[in-house]
């Protein structure tokens, strides 16, 4: 039986979640500006949506050293606050 061996940081596809979370995020942030909202919305949505799914399994990954932790996590709050937004603007209507 080979002996077990550990993923070098740069061969492995993981590394690639945390730089995708971060775009993803940005892709999603500008929403936050109030005349960008509702024309973004979609794309708050399906990016925001993405960027926190894929950042935490980034930060997953970082924390095994694989990655780049601040990468991940700055992508992960980017996305959480893209996903957030259109919830908070409809919460206050249903109350």
């Amino acid at each position: 039986m080979p002996a077990r061996t550990t993923p070098d940081p740069a061969d492995t596809p993981a590394t690639a979640l945390g730089p995708t979370a971060l775009v993803l995020g940005l892709v999603a942030a500008p929403g936050l500006w109030p005349t960008l909202t509702f024309g973004l919305l979609p794309v708050m949505l399906i990016a925001g949506g993405l960027a926190v799914v894929l950042g935490l399994t980034g930060v997953h990954y970082a924390l095994h050293g694989i990655g780049r932790l601040w990468i991940a996590t700055t992508g992960t709050v980017l996305g959480a606050l893209g996903l957030a937004y259109p919830f908070v603007l409809v919460l206050p209507l249903l109350l």
